[in-house]
């Protein structure tokens, strides 16, 4: 034979009379028989072995050989079973030698189809698990790049990934980058079934340095509303920072959507970059004098974003619908923008908000068009399906990653808003224990959204349901919005000279200048505010994951997340309470983030497990050396054990 066969038993079978089933797959053997027709059952490792003997006496009494896998017993009952199943194999040879030949080659031919229907049963999972939330029930096609067929056709079907990513990798070599190339659909919709380019998207080095100009962003626009505190300034905070959002987020369905590794992808992105300069730069007085050119350069990049789509929905025919509506959904808030220069406050407000909900959910709306749910006509529901046939999908891989690093850019920045100079011999004092309560702050909070919110996750938001995905990227904006507001207004307190050992002569210049007698009453409402609903909002997130179930849990996710709430409730009421100054406000809220933090971690642990260690750690260790599968049967035949040190020298020489 070509291969030796693995001999899988069935259960109900008796010394007598047991069916062998032959198979090719390449998975570890849990169990066979031996040729008396006793079942031998291995376990992987020493710790299995009790284990696996309680359960297998309830099922299967005593008649059964328990080994540990690679151990002599193992290998001896294998050559037994081997040997035995070897002589039975030349005896009906010498029987039925045409009839046993067509038998072994039908069944090399099932093993081939078996392999290929795994593999896309494999896909069809992983496109339930990562793309409905669009709301399809349908099958993963991967589609290839041209260099990646190109590479199947070279090499051949049966070549590893690795060797296909080494094909193209090495034909890329010396390859100029062009002025222009054509855009290529990374993903898209057709029908009810995603295809995706089956490369993996990586994050671009310009994705990373336009994350660098939001740094600067949002320390600008949070110190700008912590300053003044008032209701006018969050108002502005608000507006402002909901239309930057905006250029992020073109920014990453741009290249999401496309794939044009070009000078003009790189110049495309420059351009809205410098759009968002001009409008970072004429924040600040954007109330009274600067609002014109604020509109005028938000609209400069909107604009130009919609000219884009329009541009990609000529050169490619396929998603050309898709692409003119969505130049149209991007456009159309722009005349509301633009009566907005020639209004006065108030009545600019009505116009504002108008703008900002069209910017903001226009995309939804043109996805339940793209959908032609049931609520539409027939007639409109037919044209809906023929004109968006083709629409292009978020990678949401890119999405989640560009999601979280924005978060972290938050998280950042909270940590260096807390930074001082002091000029005290000796600095230990409030200012240092403020400070450092901050970072714990910070820590904690990190702590919860990267880590806590992502234990035991069965299923992410944006892969349960189209309303989960909704909600989990709708919240993101206030979530960050709310923290981005606290952490400035706790860069005040934190320089606040109304506690004890907080002698503003101990801070350099510079920090001496802005350090306060007090903290005003909206610095308060902005710091706990900010607070309180940002942890909220991170609640409301872990409610749109769906968590795996784990047994005897001390508490179950639902009532820690009660409790998070509870606690939100607390800090956001916290400026109603009299005499607190900027260390005890710091202090609370500290100590309150971290009982939400241990009870998360104390809660998600099981009754029958301890909390404080783990002393039966194990790890397991693996190496690759070349071995051929000749020289394995060899070994396996003849009882020799194979020398690693002499591969090791072989492979070396």
């Amino acid at each position: 034979m070509a291969s030796t066969p693995k001999i899988f038993g069935d259960s109900t079978s008796t010394a007598g009379s047991h069916h062998h089933h032959l198979h090719h797959t390449g998975k570890r053997l849990r169990h066979f028989f031996r040729p008396d027709g006793r079942k031998v059952h291995i376990a992987g490792s020493p710790d299995e072995v009790e284990t696996l003997r309680k359960t297998l006496l309830m099922i299967e009494k005593e008649n059964f050989d328990l080994v540990i896998h690679g151990t002599p017993e193992h290998i001896e009952a294998l050559k037994e079973t081997h040997e035995h199943h070897m002589a039975t194999h030349r005896k009906m040879k010498e029987q039925h030698g045409d009839l046993v030949d067509e038998f072994e080659r039908v069944i090399r031919q099932l093993d081939e189809l078996s392999t290929e229907l795994h593999m896309i049963s494999e896909h069809a999972v992983q496109l339930d698990a990562s793309f409905s939330k669009y709301g399809y029930s349908a099958h993963l096609r991967a589609k290839d790049s041209p260099e990646m067929s190109a590479a199947n056709s070279i090499l051949g079907d049966h070549a590893s990934a690795f060797e296909r990513a080494s094909w193209e990798a090495e034909q890329q070599q010396g390859i100029t980058m062009k002025f222009y190339k054509k855009p290529i659909v990374r993903q898209y919709f057709h029908k009810g079934l995603l295809w995706r380019a089956s490369e993996a998207q990586e994050v671009a080095s310009y994705e990373l340095f336009v994350d660098l100009l939001y740094v600067g962003i949002i320390a600008i626009s949070g110190d700008n509303a912590a300053e003044i505190a008032t209701g006018q300034a969050l108002l502005r905070f608000t507006i402002n920072f909901i239309m930057g959002w905006k250029f992020w987020n073109d920014i990453s369905v741009l290249i999401s959507w496309f794939d044009t590794d070009d000078i003009l992808r790189r110049c495309t992105v420059l351009f809205i970059l410098a759009c968002l300069l001009g409008f970072t730069t004429n924040m600040a007085d954007s109330w009274s004098e600067t609002w014109t050119p604020l509109v005028g350069f938000y609209l400069a990049g909107r604009l130009f974003i919609a000219t884009t789509y329009a541009w990609y929905g000529w050169v490619i025919p396929m998603v050309r619908g898709s692409m003119i509506g969505s130049s149209i959904i991007t456009a159309i808030p722009s005349g509301f923008w633009i009566a907005s220069i020639y209004v006065e406050e108030p009545r600019r407000q009505a116009l504002i908000w108008v703008s900002i909900f069209l910017d903001m959910f226009g995309s939804m709306f043109l996805v339940c068009w793209q959908r032609a749910g049931g609520w539409m006509a027939p007639r409109m529901q037919s044209w809906a399906k023929k004109w968006f046939e083709f629409f292009p999908g978020a990678n949401i891989e890119h999405k989640i990653e560009r999601t979280e690093a924005f978060v972290t850019l938050v998280f950042g920045y909270s940590v260096v808003a807390l930074l001082y100079e002091n000029k005290a011999a000796f600095g230990i004092n409030a200012y240092f224990g403020k400070a450092v309560l901050g970072l714990v702050q910070a820590f904690a909070f990190n702590w919860l959204y990267f880590e806590i919110d992502s234990f035991n996750l069965h299923t992410h938001a944006i892969r349960r349901h189209i309303f989960s995905a909704m909600v989990w990227m709708a919240v993101h904006l206030p979530f960050i919005m709310a923290f981005v507001l606290s952490a400035a207004s706790l860069s005040k307190l934190v320089l606040a000279h109304d506690c004890a050992d907080s002698d503003p002569e101990t801070l350099y210049e510079t920090y001496a200048a802005r350090s306060m007698p007090n903290i005003s009453r909206g610095q308060r409402w902005f710091y706990c505010g900010g607070l309180g609903i940002s942890l909220a909002i991170m609640g409301i997130i872990s409610l749109t994951h769906v968590y795996k179930t784990i047994p005897n849990q001390r508490l179950l996710k639902w009532k820690r997340l009660v409790f998070r709430f509870c606690v939100a409730i607390v800090i956001i009421c916290l400026p109603l309470a009299e005499g607190l100054n900027s260390l005890h406000l710091i202090a609370t809220t500290t100590g309150l983030v971290l009982c939400v933090l241990f009870l998360e971690l104390v809660g998600s642990t099981c009754t029958q497990d301890t909390f404080w260690r783990d002393d039966k750690r194990n790890c397991k260790y693996s190496a690759k050396c070349k071995v051929t599968r000749k020289e394995l049967e060899a070994s396996m035949k003849d009882g020799t054990t194979i020398n690693v040190e002499d591969i090791a020298r072989r492979e070396s020489g």
